[in-house]
């Protein structure tokens, strides 16, 4: 997904990759698989209810980005099995 600003605020938001490691890769690490799987859904939700009163593209772009990295941590889940 791409952004018309010159910096990407749904696939690298600056003021979330502050050192050496994303925040989201920091939160999933602290869960259990199964509260990271609903932490990613409820996310994914909640960009997708308030679309039309916020954020509109870029709002359906980060339920997206919160879908999709649902589905990464579910395919990675299962292929450790």
């Amino acid at each position: 997904m791409s952004s018309t600003n010159s910096h990407d605020n749904v696939n690298s938001p600056s003021h979330y990759n502050s050192g050496s490691i994303e925040c989201i890769d920091a939160i999933l690490a602290s869960m259990s698989h199964e509260a990271g799987c609903g932490y990613l859904q409820g996310n994914a939700m909640k960009y997708l209810w308030r679309y039309r009163h916020k954020g509109m593209l870029e709002d359906l772009e980060k339920s997206i980005w919160y879908t999709e990295k649902l589905i990464e941590v579910i395919k990675e889940y299962e292929n450790s099995k």
